[in-house]
């Protein structure tokens, strides 16, 4: 989730791809269901899968690969691909390098940027839909109407992580409705003393949640559908805005003092100690501070909200962790155990993989173990009324976090972090032929 698209060599990954597509007669069109799905049991003696995983999502297939392995007598590798993850992918299949799986972040700019129609293989109509808790079947993986991508845990949701102990020290007792009560409640903690919230500008990726989240009603009233269609910008008063807030919140000093060179480490150690109240976070963090504490301290210690200018609103924004695409390799029989594998994920071996994930579960007779804690039930609590991020709803994923940091360090002024993303978003726009660009 940190990165998407990384500057020039991003773009060039991009047309490459789009290019790789239009050029490759041993492709399918796009959009086709499969033909079949295999039986989650059918043997595959002597197929051999891959899985592409990131860094932070190599160890997640651990249970599931035993499992289908044990089944099927299939062997399935998990190949790890340095971070940025990414970036890494996408120039491994603009040459031609494919697995038969890969962890991938299910959103429309995302998918474009794997140009899904000729690389992915198309999941609709997947057997394991109809177990999917209503809520979330169909909330992301989709690009042109075809489902690409296999959702297997909650995607995550920007919003608010609170430390309960300075809360109730504070005489915290109602938590924050909406915005302004949410700011309102962040300057009364800084006049008693309190650091009210924590950024990591050192490790930049998260400064663009505190955008987000100001941005969750434009949302969804269709601003991201303004912007793909170059009829609204990020220099324009609705986004402009936002980076003109949280830079005055920062000057304000409602910030650590630290916030230059403050680290994603930093974030969570501080939240637990209690060095400061709040941090605006998505999923990540939370396992983070699972890392550090054990899950009896951070239901004492640690809450979550959503937020949003209107009310408590989350905005979700699925990462790589989240789901897994599935690609056309020109090998019908490992096409087709790719499907089964994820039959078999999201079928007879979702349970374990619950289990062993001790994460809440995205089926409705699949229950969530009691050992998860409270924050991460707050946030999966939160998806059924979130709205998309800029990574769901836009057609491109510009470098808005770096121009953020870059901002927090001094170099840029509000005006021109929008102008920055603006003229990244159109370039990255235009090298996947979008119309308006």
């Amino acid at each position: 989730m940190k990165k998407t698209l990384i500057g020039f060599a991003a773009v060039a990954a991009a047309a490459a791809l789009v290019l790789t597509g239009c050029s490759d007669p041993t492709t399918g069109g796009g959009g086709s269901a499969p033909a079949d799905w295999p039986a989650q049991d059918a043997k595959l003696d002597g197929v051999e899968l891959t899985i592409w995983a990131a860094q932070n999502s190599n160890k997640v297939p651990e249970s599931v690969i035993k499992g289908f392995e044990k089944l099927t007598g299939a062997k399935v590798d998990v190949e790890t691909i340095p971070d940025p993850y990414e970036q890494g992918v996408q120039t491994k299949v603009a040459t031609g390098d494919k697995p038969d799986l890969a962890f991938w972040q299910p959103t429309g700019s995302q998918l474009t940027a794997l140009n899904a129609a000729t690389n992915l293989q198309s999941l609709d109509g997947a057997p394991w839909l109809d177990a999917t808790s209503e809520d979330l079947r169909d909330i992301t993986g989709f690009l042109d109407d075809t489902r690409y991508a296999a959702l297997i845990t909650t995607p995550a949701v920007e919003g608010v992580y609170y430390n309960k102990k300075v809360f109730a020290d504070a005489g915290v007792t109602d938590l924050p409705t909406d915005w302004d009560s949410f700011i309102e409640l962040g300057r009364e903690l800084k006049a008693g003393g309190v650091t009210p919230f924590y950024e990591m500008a050192a490790d930049r990726w998260s400064t663009q949640w505190w955008i987000h989240v100001q941005l969750a009603d434009a949302a969804a009233d269709g601003l991201w559908d303004r912007v793909n269609a170059n009829e609204e910008k990020f220099t324009d008063p609705t986004i402009l805005s936002t980076i003109e807030t949280y830079k005055g919140l920062i000057d304000e000093g409602l910030f650590n003092e630290d916030i230059k060179t403050a680290t994603f480490e930093d974030q969570g150690d501080a939240l637990l100690a209690g060095d400061a109240a709040m941090v605006v976070q998505v999923n990540s963090f939370f396992g983070q501070l699972q890392a550090k504490a054990s899950a009896e301290e951070l239901d004492e210690k640690i809450g979550f909200f959503p937020i949003a200018p209107s009310g408590n609103i989350g905005t979700f924004i699925p990462d790589q962790s989240n789901a897994l695409v599935a690609f056309k390799t020109g090998d019908a029989t490992k096409e087709a155990a790719a499907r089964q594998l994820l039959s078999y994920w999201l079928g007879d071996g979702y349970p374990d993989f619950v289990e062993a994930q001790n994460t809440v579960s995205l089926q409705d007779g699949v229950e969530t173990p009691d050992t998860v804690p409270s924050a991460l039930l707050a946030v999966s609590d939160s998806l059924g009324s979130a709205v998309g991020s800029m990574q769901v709803h836009a057609i491109a994923n510009p470098d808005l976090y770096i121009f953020l940091a870059d901002m927090i360090q001094g170099t840029k002024t509000p005006l021109e972090v929008a102008e920055a993303t603006q003229e990244h978003f159109a370039e990255l726009a235009k090298a996947q032929g979008a119309e308006a660009f």
